[in-house]
């Protein structure tokens, strides 16, 4: 059987991490990278990478159209953007080539939370060309939002959802970066927060989108804040630093509201090199029920090879779909794939036959 036929669009920091877990996995092979750098586009994936591999090279393009061909690989793997008004027209874009999609952007793992009309959009253009899309990640995709609703099976009763994620920003790329304001001095920082020109973590709607509807706990208003988290010194991470009183990350809360009554509770400070402020890192969840529920994760699931590992763990997944546009709760439960990734899709699902 043929391998499984794998493009990329976005090559940074995410993106190559993907690439190097698939090309140390089974079944699947890389035949095409889309990215606007101008560092990157020309040279060859393994170059770029500083990996050998018996995969044969593939040349990193700028163009969309020189790397995906109409039905010409299985998915395509989007790691641009974090927002829905952003990555909406490409995930399009792939649909109408007939080549199903993963995005990492953030709000894609909830679309309908901010975006409804182009959510639309994306689903029509997905079920028009047989193919399906998924938004998925670390958080959101995971430890804030799908693992609860996993935990939450054992339940007879659940009155109010807890999740904390206490993290390091260090492996993220530039965008992350950006969104989260490091380097910043404080008052800009505060004045772009104020301006709302400031993204802070992006995914709260969408987290809390994706529990109340798996759990109808009927939230009916959405609050989030965010606050900077100041170093005291200086702290450098392989895409950002901050000096010392400069901003080294970002508290965010939000909550989903019943009534006025938190029923879902969001709590998630991020910053570049924690350890340099004292801080330990560690996911936890609280469900508030019968029988509760209290887990906790020490230190924290590593964000970057987390994300890394979502999107590549759920191709056969999105693969083996119904068309249209998908959700975490709309598939089977993911898992890490140690064997032949051939093995877990299911025949006829195939792009590339």
């Amino acid at each position: 059987m043929e391998t499984i036929k794998v493009a990329q669009w976005g090559f940074g920091a995410m993106g190559q991490g993907m690439a190097k877990m698939l090309l140390g996995k089974r079944g699947v092979e890389i035949v095409g990278i889309c990215d606007a750098h101008p560092a990157r586009v020309g040279r060859g994936m393994r170059e770029v990478l500083g990996v050998n591999s018996a995969q044969a090279d593939v040349l990193i393009r700028r163009n969309i159209d020189e790397v995906v061909a109409e039905r010409g690989c299985d998915i395509c793997i989007i790691a641009t953007d974090s927002f829905v008004k952003h990555v909406a027209d490409k995930v399009i874009a792939i649909c109408e080539k007939g080549v199903n999609v993963i995005t990492i952007a953030e709000e894609m793992s909830w679309p309908r939370a901010q975006n409804a009309e182009l959510a639309d959009k994306m689903d029509a253009a997905a079920r028009r060309n047989g193919v399906s899309v998924l938004g998925t990640g670390i958080n959101p995709g995971l430890v804030m939002d799908l693992l609860a609703v996993l935990l939450s099976a054992c339940m007879t009763d659940v009155q109010s959802v807890q999740c904390r994620r206490v993290n390091s920003l260090s492996p993220f790329g530039v965008t992350v970066m950006e969104e989260q304001g490091i380097g910043m001095e404080v008052d800009e920082f505060d004045r772009r927060v104020t301006d709302g020109s400031l993204a802070g973590h992006v995914g709260f709607a969408e987290s809390i989108g994706m529990i109340d509807a798996a759990l109808g706990l009927d939230v009916d208003a959405v609050e989030t804040q965010m606050e900077a988290i100041v170093t005291e010194v200086n702290r450098k991470s392989p895409h950002g630093f901050a000096a010392a009183g400069q901003v080294a990350g970002v508290n965010m809360t939000g909550q989903g509201l019943r009534g006025g009554q938190v029923v879902i509770d969001m709590i998630h400070p991020q910053q570049i090199e924690p350890h340099l402020g004292g801080t330990h890192t560690g996911d936890y969840i609280v469900l508030s029920g019968s029988p509760g529920v209290d887990m906790a994760i020490r230190p924290e699931i590593e964000g970057g090879l987390g994300t890394i590992a979502m999107c590549v763990n759920c191709i056969p997944h999105v693969i083996n779909a119904e068309p249209g546009l998908k959700t975490m709760l709309d598939i089977p439960v993911p898992h890490a794939i140690m064997g032949d990734f051939r093995d877990f899709v299911r025949e006829g699902k195939r792009i590339v036959q």
